[in-house]
Protein backbone atom coordinates (compact mmCIF):
# COMPACT_ATOMS: atom_id res chain seq x y z
CA UNK A 1 0.00 0.00 0.00
CA UNK A 2 2.79 2.41 0.98
CA UNK A 3 4.61 1.70 -2.32
CA UNK A 4 1.39 2.36 -4.26
CA UNK A 5 0.86 5.70 -2.54
CA UNK A 6 4.48 6.61 -3.25
CA UNK A 7 4.05 5.79 -6.94
CA UNK A 8 0.86 7.87 -7.12
CA UNK A 9 2.57 10.72 -5.32
CA UNK A 10 5.51 10.56 -7.76
CA UNK A 11 3.14 10.50 -10.75
CA UNK A 12 1.20 13.50 -9.43
CA UNK A 13 4.38 15.48 -8.73
CA UNK A 14 5.82 14.68 -12.16
CA UNK A 15 2.54 15.63 -13.89
CA UNK A 16 2.32 18.92 -12.01
CA UNK A 17 5.97 19.72 -12.74
CA UNK A 18 5.55 19.01 -16.43
CA UNK A 19 3.05 21.85 -16.80
CA UNK A 20 5.84 24.41 -16.47
CA UNK A 21 9.24 23.73 -17.98
CA UNK A 22 12.18 23.56 -15.56
CA UNK A 23 14.41 26.61 -15.44
CA UNK A 24 17.60 24.72 -14.45
CA UNK A 25 18.99 21.23 -14.92
CA UNK A 26 19.12 19.31 -11.64
CA UNK A 27 21.03 16.35 -10.22
CA UNK A 28 17.99 14.19 -11.05
CA UNK A 29 17.55 10.91 -9.21
CA UNK A 30 21.03 10.27 -7.84
CA UNK A 31 20.50 6.50 -7.47
CA UNK A 32 17.74 3.83 -7.47
CA UNK A 33 17.04 4.37 -3.75
CA UNK A 34 16.29 8.01 -4.44
CA UNK A 35 14.00 7.17 -7.35
CA UNK A 36 12.13 4.57 -5.31
CA UNK A 37 11.52 7.00 -2.45
CA UNK A 38 10.85 10.31 -4.17
CA UNK A 39 8.45 12.36 -2.08
CA UNK A 40 9.66 10.80 1.16
CA UNK A 41 11.56 12.29 4.09
CA UNK A 42 13.67 9.52 5.62
CA UNK A 43 14.73 9.69 9.25
CA UNK A 44 18.29 8.48 9.86
CA UNK A 45 20.46 7.79 12.91
CA UNK A 46 23.63 9.31 11.47
CA UNK A 47 25.31 10.81 8.42
CA UNK A 48 25.23 7.83 6.08
CA UNK A 49 26.54 8.76 2.59
CA UNK A 50 23.88 8.51 -0.09
CA UNK A 51 25.84 5.86 -2.01
CA UNK A 52 25.96 3.66 1.11
CA UNK A 53 22.42 4.28 2.30
CA UNK A 54 19.89 1.42 2.30
CA UNK A 55 16.17 1.52 2.96
CA UNK A 56 16.79 -0.68 6.00
CA UNK A 57 18.67 2.32 7.50
CA UNK A 58 15.44 4.35 7.58
CA UNK A 59 14.19 4.71 11.14
CA UNK A 60 10.58 4.01 12.09
CA UNK A 61 11.02 4.89 15.77
CA UNK A 62 13.55 6.84 17.80
CA UNK A 63 14.05 7.67 21.49
CA UNK A 64 14.47 11.43 21.53
CA UNK A 65 16.83 12.29 24.37
CA UNK A 66 18.05 15.74 25.32
CA UNK A 67 21.29 14.87 23.54
CA UNK A 68 20.47 12.93 20.38
CA UNK A 69 21.63 12.41 16.81
CA UNK A 70 18.71 12.33 14.41
CA UNK A 71 18.94 13.33 10.76
CA UNK A 72 16.53 13.69 7.87
CA UNK A 73 17.06 13.05 4.17
CA UNK A 74 14.33 14.32 1.83
CA UNK A 75 14.14 12.57 -1.55
CA UNK A 76 12.79 15.19 -3.93
CA UNK A 77 11.59 15.01 -7.48
CA UNK A 78 13.09 18.37 -8.40
CA UNK A 79 15.29 21.15 -7.03
CA UNK A 80 14.02 24.10 -5.02
CA UNK A 81 14.86 26.44 -7.90
CA UNK A 82 12.48 24.61 -10.21
CA UNK A 83 9.80 24.27 -7.53
CA UNK A 84 9.93 28.04 -7.01
CA UNK A 85 9.86 28.57 -10.77
CA UNK A 86 6.54 26.74 -10.86
CA UNK A 87 5.18 29.32 -8.39
CA UNK A 88 6.71 32.34 -10.17
CA UNK A 89 7.57 31.47 -13.79
CA UNK A 90 8.67 35.01 -14.76
CA UNK A 91 11.55 35.32 -12.25
CA UNK A 92 15.09 34.31 -13.20
CA UNK A 93 16.85 31.47 -11.36
CA UNK A 94 19.45 33.52 -9.49
CA UNK A 95 16.80 35.96 -8.30
CA UNK A 96 14.13 33.42 -7.46
CA UNK A 97 16.20 31.72 -4.77
CA UNK A 98 16.49 35.02 -2.91
CA UNK A 99 12.72 35.15 -2.54
CA UNK A 100 11.86 31.70 -1.22
CA UNK A 101 12.89 28.29 -0.01
CA UNK A 102 11.31 25.24 1.64
CA UNK A 103 8.41 25.47 4.04
CA UNK A 104 8.53 22.88 6.84
CA UNK A 105 5.44 21.84 8.81
CA UNK A 106 5.78 19.93 12.09
CA UNK A 107 2.97 17.66 13.30
CA UNK A 108 2.69 15.72 16.56
CA UNK A 109 -0.04 13.08 16.80
CA UNK A 110 -1.77 14.55 13.76
CA UNK A 111 -1.82 18.13 15.09
CA UNK A 112 0.08 20.94 13.36
CA UNK A 113 2.42 22.39 16.00
CA UNK A 114 4.79 24.64 14.06
CA UNK A 115 5.33 25.90 10.52
CA UNK A 116 8.39 27.71 9.23
CA UNK A 117 9.25 29.31 5.92
CA UNK A 118 12.96 28.58 5.84
CA UNK A 119 15.07 31.70 5.27
CA UNK A 120 16.26 31.93 1.69
CA UNK A 121 19.87 32.06 2.85
CA UNK A 122 19.83 28.59 4.44
CA UNK A 123 22.80 26.73 2.99
CA UNK A 124 21.74 24.42 0.21
CA UNK A 125 23.11 23.99 -3.32
CA UNK A 126 19.69 25.05 -4.51
CA UNK A 127 19.87 25.07 -8.30
CA UNK A 128 20.73 21.38 -8.62
CA UNK A 129 20.04 19.61 -5.33
CA UNK A 130 17.31 16.96 -5.26
CA UNK A 131 18.32 15.16 -2.05
CA UNK A 132 20.32 16.18 0.99
CA UNK A 133 21.01 15.12 4.56
CA UNK A 134 20.77 17.48 7.54
CA UNK A 135 20.74 16.80 11.29
CA UNK A 136 17.72 18.03 13.22
CA UNK A 137 19.23 17.07 16.57
CA UNK A 138 22.94 16.67 17.23
CA UNK A 139 25.31 15.79 20.05
CA UNK A 140 28.24 17.37 18.19
CA UNK A 141 27.24 21.02 18.48
CA UNK A 142 26.88 21.33 14.71
CA UNK A 143 25.74 24.67 13.31
CA UNK A 144 23.01 23.61 10.92
CA UNK A 145 19.92 25.55 9.93
CA UNK A 146 17.88 22.39 10.47
CA UNK A 147 19.02 22.09 14.09
CA UNK A 148 18.02 25.69 14.77
CA UNK A 149 14.67 25.10 13.07
CA UNK A 150 13.99 21.98 15.17
CA UNK A 151 14.91 23.99 18.29
CA UNK A 152 12.37 26.62 17.29
CA UNK A 153 9.74 23.91 16.84
CA UNK A 154 10.50 22.58 20.32
CA UNK A 155 10.31 26.05 21.86
CA UNK A 156 7.06 26.93 20.11
CA UNK A 157 4.95 23.99 21.14
CA UNK A 158 7.05 20.90 20.48
CA UNK A 159 8.20 20.37 24.07
CA UNK A 160 4.65 20.71 25.35
CA UNK A 161 3.34 18.25 22.75
CA UNK A 162 6.10 15.67 23.18
CA UNK A 163 5.18 14.50 26.67
CA UNK A 164 6.37 11.20 28.14
CA UNK A 165 5.31 8.30 25.96
CA UNK A 166 5.24 7.54 22.24
CA UNK A 167 4.16 10.13 19.68
CA UNK A 168 3.68 10.10 15.92
CA UNK A 169 5.85 12.85 14.47
CA UNK A 170 5.31 14.00 10.90
CA UNK A 171 7.34 16.45 8.85
CA UNK A 172 6.09 17.97 5.60
CA UNK A 173 7.92 20.04 2.98
CA UNK A 174 6.53 22.50 0.44
CA UNK A 175 8.12 25.28 -1.59
CA UNK A 176 7.21 28.88 -0.77
CA UNK A 177 8.03 32.22 -2.36
CA UNK A 178 7.50 35.75 -1.10
CA UNK A 179 6.44 38.23 -3.77
CA UNK A 180 6.13 41.60 -2.08
CA UNK A 181 3.70 41.10 0.76
CA UNK A 182 2.22 37.94 -0.77
CA UNK A 183 3.53 34.50 0.20
CA UNK A 184 2.73 31.70 -2.26
CA UNK A 185 3.04 28.11 -1.05
CA UNK A 186 3.29 25.19 -3.43
CA UNK A 187 2.07 21.62 -3.21
CA UNK A 188 3.49 18.99 -0.87
CA UNK A 189 6.87 17.78 -2.21
CA UNK A 190 7.98 15.43 0.58
CA UNK A 191 6.82 14.06 3.91
CA UNK A 192 7.96 11.57 6.50
CA UNK A 193 6.79 10.04 9.76
CA UNK A 194 8.51 8.50 12.75
CA UNK A 195 7.48 7.39 16.23
CA UNK A 196 9.28 9.51 18.81
CA UNK A 197 9.70 7.92 22.23
CA UNK A 198 10.00 10.40 25.09
CA UNK A 199 11.26 9.37 28.52
CA UNK A 200 11.97 11.95 31.20
CA UNK A 201 15.20 10.84 32.90
CA UNK A 202 14.98 9.75 36.51
CA UNK A 203 16.89 12.13 38.75
CA UNK A 204 18.66 11.63 42.04
CA UNK A 205 18.16 13.89 45.02
CA UNK A 206 21.72 15.14 44.53
CA UNK A 207 20.95 16.35 40.99
CA UNK A 208 18.21 18.72 42.09
CA UNK A 209 19.38 19.74 45.58
CA UNK A 210 20.85 23.19 46.20
CA UNK A 211 24.57 22.63 45.88
CA UNK A 212 26.59 23.26 49.06
CA UNK A 213 29.19 26.02 48.78
CA UNK A 214 32.65 24.50 49.04
CA UNK A 215 35.45 26.12 51.11
CA UNK A 216 38.05 28.55 49.76
CA UNK A 217 35.77 30.48 47.44
CA UNK A 218 37.36 33.78 48.41
CA UNK A 219 33.94 35.04 49.53
CA UNK A 220 32.21 35.20 52.87
CA UNK A 221 29.27 32.79 52.69
CA UNK A 222 25.83 34.37 53.11
CA UNK A 223 23.42 33.15 55.74
CA UNK A 224 20.43 34.79 54.05
CA UNK A 225 17.44 32.56 53.50
CA UNK A 226 16.30 31.42 50.08
CA UNK A 227 13.25 29.65 48.74
CA UNK A 228 14.92 26.26 48.30
CA UNK A 229 12.00 24.84 46.30
CA UNK A 230 12.50 27.44 43.54
CA UNK A 231 16.19 26.59 43.14
CA UNK A 232 15.48 22.87 43.23
CA UNK A 233 12.91 23.22 40.48
CA UNK A 234 15.42 25.21 38.41
CA UNK A 235 18.04 22.53 38.97
CA UNK A 236 15.56 19.84 37.96
CA UNK A 237 14.83 21.61 34.68
CA UNK A 238 18.55 21.99 33.99
CA UNK A 239 19.09 18.28 34.73
CA UNK A 240 16.38 17.17 32.29
CA UNK A 241 17.52 19.76 29.72
CA UNK A 242 14.38 21.84 29.77
CA UNK A 243 16.80 24.64 30.61
CA UNK A 244 19.58 23.85 28.17
CA UNK A 245 23.36 24.02 28.31
CA UNK A 246 23.55 26.02 31.54
CA UNK A 247 27.00 25.72 33.10
CA UNK A 248 26.88 27.84 36.27
CA UNK A 249 24.79 30.08 38.52
CA UNK A 250 26.37 32.34 41.15
CA UNK A 251 24.45 34.76 43.37
CA UNK A 252 26.06 37.45 45.52
CA UNK A 253 23.74 39.16 48.01
CA UNK A 254 24.87 41.94 50.33
CA UNK A 255 28.42 41.26 49.16
CA UNK A 256 28.32 37.62 50.29
CA UNK A 257 28.17 34.37 48.33
CA UNK A 258 24.62 33.04 48.52
CA UNK A 259 24.51 30.46 45.69
CA UNK A 260 27.25 28.70 43.73
CA UNK A 261 25.96 26.02 41.37
CA UNK A 262 27.63 24.16 38.49
CA UNK A 263 26.11 22.02 35.76
CA UNK A 264 27.01 20.00 32.68
CA UNK A 265 30.55 19.09 33.79
CA UNK A 266 31.55 22.66 34.77
CA UNK A 267 33.10 23.38 38.17
CA UNK A 268 34.73 26.22 40.09
CA UNK A 269 37.87 26.06 37.94
CA UNK A 270 36.08 26.17 34.58
CA UNK A 271 36.85 29.20 32.42
CA UNK A 272 33.63 30.09 30.62
CA UNK A 273 33.52 31.44 27.08
CA UNK A 274 30.84 34.08 27.51
CA UNK A 275 31.38 35.69 24.11
CA UNK A 276 30.12 39.31 24.12
CA UNK A 277 30.15 39.61 27.90
CA UNK A 278 33.73 40.70 27.19
CA UNK A 279 32.44 43.86 25.50
CA UNK A 280 31.49 45.27 28.89
CA UNK A 281 35.10 44.86 30.05
CA UNK A 282 36.05 47.21 27.19
CA UNK A 283 33.82 49.85 28.75
CA UNK A 284 35.49 49.21 32.11
CA UNK A 285 38.98 49.70 30.71
CA UNK A 286 37.91 52.85 28.88
CA UNK A 287 36.65 54.29 32.16
CA UNK A 288 39.90 53.42 33.95
CA UNK A 289 42.02 54.86 31.12
CA UNK A 290 40.01 58.10 31.10
CA UNK A 291 40.25 58.28 34.89
CA UNK A 292 44.05 58.06 34.64
CA UNK A 293 44.29 60.62 31.83
CA UNK A 294 45.49 58.33 29.04
CA UNK A 295 42.35 59.25 27.12
CA UNK A 296 40.83 62.70 27.63
CA UNK A 297 37.16 61.69 27.71
CA UNK A 298 34.52 59.78 25.80
CA UNK A 299 33.70 62.85 23.69
CA UNK A 300 36.94 62.48 21.76
CA UNK A 301 36.37 61.76 18.10
CA UNK A 302 37.92 59.17 15.80
CA UNK A 303 39.97 61.76 13.91
CA UNK A 304 41.96 62.36 17.10
CA UNK A 305 43.22 58.77 16.96
CA UNK A 306 43.35 58.00 13.22
CA UNK A 307 44.09 59.79 9.94
CA UNK A 308 40.83 58.64 8.44
CA UNK A 309 41.67 60.03 5.00
CA UNK A 310 44.05 57.10 4.63
CA UNK A 311 41.14 54.68 4.81
CA UNK A 312 38.43 53.85 2.30
CA UNK A 313 35.11 55.71 2.18
CA UNK A 314 36.39 58.85 3.87
CA UNK A 315 33.74 61.26 5.08
CA UNK A 316 33.80 64.16 7.58
CA UNK A 317 30.91 62.29 9.19
CA UNK A 318 33.38 59.53 10.06
CA UNK A 319 35.78 62.04 11.65
CA UNK A 320 33.08 63.16 14.06
CA UNK A 321 32.19 59.75 15.51
CA UNK A 322 32.81 59.88 19.25
CA UNK A 323 34.06 57.24 21.64
CA UNK A 324 30.73 57.41 23.41
CA UNK A 325 28.91 56.67 20.14
CA UNK A 326 30.79 53.38 19.96
CA UNK A 327 30.19 52.71 23.67
CA UNK A 328 26.45 53.22 23.17
CA UNK A 329 26.25 51.26 19.88
CA UNK A 330 24.99 54.43 18.20
CA UNK A 331 27.61 55.37 15.59
CA UNK A 332 26.67 56.19 11.99
CA UNK A 333 28.92 53.49 10.51
CA UNK A 334 27.33 51.36 7.82
CA UNK A 335 27.43 48.36 10.11
CA UNK A 336 24.80 46.30 11.88
CA UNK A 337 25.08 42.84 13.41
CA UNK A 338 21.32 42.43 13.20
CA UNK A 339 21.44 42.69 9.41
CA UNK A 340 23.25 39.84 7.67
CA UNK A 341 23.53 41.94 4.50
CA UNK A 342 25.16 44.89 6.26
CA UNK A 343 28.72 45.64 5.03
CA UNK A 344 29.86 46.10 8.63
CA UNK A 345 28.26 42.93 10.03
CA UNK A 346 30.74 41.22 12.35
CA UNK A 347 30.73 38.05 10.24
CA UNK A 348 32.36 40.04 7.43
CA UNK A 349 35.12 41.22 9.76
CA UNK A 350 36.32 37.90 11.16
CA UNK A 351 37.83 36.48 7.94
CA UNK A 352 39.89 39.64 7.28
CA UNK A 353 43.54 39.98 8.33
CA UNK A 354 43.09 43.41 9.97
CA UNK A 355 39.89 44.03 11.91
CA UNK A 356 40.69 47.67 12.69
CA UNK A 357 41.27 48.48 9.03
CA UNK A 358 38.05 46.67 8.18
CA UNK A 359 36.17 48.95 10.58
CA UNK A 360 37.84 52.20 9.54
CA UNK A 361 37.33 51.36 5.84
CA UNK A 362 33.56 51.15 6.30
CA UNK A 363 31.41 53.87 4.86
CA UNK A 364 28.74 55.86 6.65
CA UNK A 365 25.06 54.99 6.69
CA UNK A 366 23.08 57.92 5.29
CA UNK A 367 20.09 56.92 7.41
CA UNK A 368 22.00 57.16 10.68
CA UNK A 369 23.09 60.09 12.85
CA UNK A 370 25.75 59.24 15.40
CA UNK A 371 24.39 59.19 18.93
CA UNK A 372 20.74 59.09 17.86
CA UNK A 373 19.91 55.44 17.24
CA UNK A 374 20.92 52.08 18.72
CA UNK A 375 22.22 49.36 16.39
CA UNK A 376 24.37 46.51 17.68
CA UNK A 377 27.82 46.89 16.09
CA UNK A 378 30.65 44.61 17.22
CA UNK A 379 33.23 46.22 14.93
CA UNK A 380 32.90 49.46 16.89
CA UNK A 381 34.02 47.69 20.07
CA UNK A 382 37.10 46.41 18.21
CA UNK A 383 37.92 50.03 17.38
CA UNK A 384 37.56 50.95 21.07
CA UNK A 385 40.00 48.17 21.92
CA UNK A 386 42.52 49.50 19.40
CA UNK A 387 42.18 53.04 20.75
CA UNK A 388 42.82 51.72 24.25
CA UNK A 389 45.73 49.55 23.16
CA UNK A 390 47.53 52.47 21.52
CA UNK A 391 46.76 54.90 24.37
CA UNK A 392 47.61 53.04 27.61
CA UNK A 393 51.13 52.04 28.77
CA UNK A 394 52.63 48.90 27.18
CA UNK A 395 49.43 47.25 25.92
CA UNK A 396 45.77 46.89 26.80
CA UNK A 397 46.43 43.31 27.91
CA UNK A 398 49.06 44.31 30.48
CA UNK A 399 47.14 47.40 31.50
CA UNK A 400 43.98 45.38 32.18
CA UNK A 401 45.91 42.86 34.24
CA UNK A 402 47.50 45.59 36.35
CA UNK A 403 44.48 47.86 36.77
CA UNK A 404 41.56 45.41 36.85
CA UNK A 405 42.33 41.73 37.22
CA UNK A 406 45.15 41.95 39.79
CA UNK A 407 43.23 44.30 42.13
CA UNK A 408 40.23 41.95 41.96
CA UNK A 409 42.43 38.94 42.74
CA UNK A 410 41.62 37.34 39.38
CA UNK A 411 44.65 35.35 38.25
CA UNK A 412 43.13 32.69 36.03
CA UNK A 413 41.64 34.09 32.83
CA UNK A 414 42.14 33.90 29.06
CA UNK A 415 41.83 36.47 26.30
CA UNK A 416 41.16 35.84 22.67
CA UNK A 417 43.18 37.91 20.19
CA UNK A 418 42.70 39.80 16.93
CA UNK A 419 44.89 39.01 13.89
CA UNK A 420 47.20 41.82 15.13
CA UNK A 421 47.69 39.92 18.43
CA UNK A 422 45.75 42.58 20.36
CA UNK A 423 43.23 41.38 22.94
CA UNK A 424 39.84 40.90 21.32
CA UNK A 425 37.52 43.41 22.96
CA UNK A 426 34.60 42.13 20.86
CA UNK A 427 34.27 39.14 23.18
CA UNK A 428 35.65 35.76 24.15
CA UNK A 429 37.31 36.76 27.43
CA UNK A 430 37.15 33.67 29.67
CA UNK A 431 36.85 33.80 33.47
CA UNK A 432 35.57 31.48 36.15
CA UNK A 433 32.02 32.03 37.38
CA UNK A 434 33.39 33.46 40.63
CA UNK A 435 35.71 35.70 38.62
CA UNK A 436 32.74 37.12 36.76
CA UNK A 437 31.00 37.56 40.11
CA UNK A 438 33.92 39.70 41.34
CA UNK A 439 33.65 41.84 38.23
CA UNK A 440 29.89 42.29 38.65
CA UNK A 441 30.24 43.02 42.35
CA UNK A 442 32.84 45.70 41.55
CA UNK A 443 30.07 47.62 39.76
CA UNK A 444 27.62 46.85 42.57
CA UNK A 445 30.14 48.58 44.87
CA UNK A 446 30.36 51.67 42.61
CA UNK A 447 33.82 50.71 41.32
CA UNK A 448 35.41 50.02 44.73
CA UNK A 449 37.19 46.83 45.81
CA UNK A 450 38.73 46.33 49.24
CA UNK A 451 38.42 50.06 49.88
CA UNK A 452 40.25 51.06 46.67
CA UNK A 453 38.54 52.85 43.77
CA UNK A 454 39.27 50.63 40.77
CA UNK A 455 36.80 52.23 38.35
CA UNK A 456 35.95 55.93 38.78
CA UNK A 457 32.52 56.14 40.37
CA UNK A 458 31.34 58.68 37.80
CA UNK A 459 32.19 56.14 35.07
CA UNK A 460 30.05 53.49 36.78
CA UNK A 461 27.23 56.02 36.91
CA UNK A 462 27.67 56.90 33.22
CA UNK A 463 27.83 53.23 32.26
CA UNK A 464 24.63 52.56 34.19
CA UNK A 465 22.60 55.26 32.46
CA UNK A 466 19.74 54.58 30.06
CA UNK A 467 20.92 56.30 26.88
CA UNK A 468 18.98 54.67 24.09
CA UNK A 469 15.99 52.31 23.92
CA UNK A 470 16.54 48.87 22.38
CA UNK A 471 14.35 48.66 19.25
CA UNK A 472 11.70 45.98 19.46
CA UNK A 473 11.95 45.57 23.23
CA UNK A 474 9.67 47.06 25.85
CA UNK A 475 11.33 49.12 28.59
CA UNK A 476 14.86 47.95 27.73
CA UNK A 477 17.80 50.31 27.19
CA UNK A 478 21.53 50.49 26.59
CA UNK A 479 24.29 52.15 28.61
CA UNK A 480 28.05 52.13 27.96
CA UNK A 481 28.33 48.54 26.63
CA UNK A 482 25.86 47.40 29.31
CA UNK A 483 22.26 46.36 28.72
CA UNK A 484 19.37 47.46 30.92
CA UNK A 485 16.03 45.92 31.81
CA UNK A 486 13.65 45.64 34.75
CA UNK A 487 12.26 42.45 36.28
CA UNK A 488 9.02 42.56 38.23
CA UNK A 489 8.65 40.05 41.07
CA UNK A 490 5.64 40.02 43.40
CA UNK A 491 4.63 43.46 42.18
CA UNK A 492 8.02 45.04 42.84
CA UNK A 493 10.43 46.26 40.15
CA UNK A 494 14.10 45.28 40.14
CA UNK A 495 16.15 47.26 37.64
CA UNK A 496 19.40 45.75 36.42
CA UNK A 497 22.29 46.65 34.15
CA UNK A 498 23.91 43.58 32.75
CA UNK A 499 26.51 42.09 30.41
CA UNK A 500 25.29 39.56 27.85
CA UNK A 501 26.92 37.13 25.46
CA UNK A 502 25.97 34.65 22.77
CA UNK A 503 24.89 31.41 24.41
CA UNK A 504 22.95 33.09 27.19
CA UNK A 505 25.75 34.09 29.58
CA UNK A 506 24.91 37.14 31.68
CA UNK A 507 26.21 39.18 34.63
CA UNK A 508 23.35 41.05 36.31
CA UNK A 509 24.10 44.01 38.60
CA UNK A 510 20.94 45.29 40.27
CA UNK A 511 20.76 49.03 40.62
CA UNK A 512 18.79 49.56 43.83
CA UNK A 513 19.12 46.14 45.40
CA UNK A 514 22.36 44.57 46.73
CA UNK A 515 22.34 41.65 44.29
CA UNK A 516 24.76 40.41 41.63
CA UNK A 517 23.90 37.30 39.59
CA UNK A 518 26.14 35.41 37.17
CA UNK A 519 24.74 32.83 34.77
CA UNK A 520 26.98 31.13 32.24
CA UNK A 521 25.64 29.04 29.38
CA UNK A 522 26.81 27.44 26.14
CA UNK A 523 23.66 27.61 24.03
CA UNK A 524 25.62 29.36 21.29
CA UNK A 525 23.47 30.61 18.39
CA UNK A 526 20.45 28.77 19.80
CA UNK A 527 17.12 30.62 19.72
CA UNK A 528 16.48 29.84 23.38
CA UNK A 529 19.89 31.02 24.66
CA UNK A 530 18.80 34.36 26.12
CA UNK A 531 15.10 33.78 26.70
CA UNK A 532 15.67 30.77 28.98
CA UNK A 533 18.07 32.77 31.17
CA UNK A 534 15.46 35.52 31.51
CA UNK A 535 13.05 32.80 32.56
CA UNK A 536 15.52 31.49 35.14
CA UNK A 537 15.79 34.96 36.63
CA UNK A 538 12.06 35.75 36.51
CA UNK A 539 10.65 32.45 37.74
CA UNK A 540 13.34 30.92 39.96
CA UNK A 541 16.35 32.97 41.02
CA UNK A 542 14.79 36.33 41.85
CA UNK A 543 11.68 34.92 43.58
CA UNK A 544 13.99 32.72 45.64
CA UNK A 545 16.50 35.34 46.81
CA UNK A 546 14.70 38.72 46.98
CA UNK A 547 11.82 37.64 49.21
Amino acid sequence: MKKLLLILFTFYAATASAQIKDIVQTDGFVNPLHKANVGRIAFLPSDIPIDQLKESDFLTSFELKYVSDLSIRPFLGNSITNYLHQLAPDILADEIITKGNYQFSFYVDGKLIYKENLHHGAGLKKHTTTTFRVPITTSKGEDWWAVYMFNRFMLRGGEDALTDGTHQFRLEMRPYIKLGEEVKVGDLIAQGEIKLIIKTPELTREQIAVQPIQPNSGWEVSKASIDVSKIEEMNRLIAINKLKEISSVVVIKDGKLLLEEYFNKADRGTLHDTRSVGKSFTSTMMGIAIGEGYIKDENQTLDQFYDLKKYANYSPKKDSIKIKDLLRMSSAFNGSDSDGASPGNEENMYPTDNWVKFGLDLGMDDKKVSGKQWDYFTVGVVLLGDILNKSVPESLEKYADKKLFAPLGIKNYEWQYTPQKVVNTAGGLKLSALGYARYGQLYQQKGKWNGKQIIPQNWVDKSFTRYLPIPGRINEYYGYLFWNKTFTVNGKDYETFYCAGNGGSKIYVFKDYPLTVVITAKAYNRPYGHSQVDRMMQEYILPSVVR
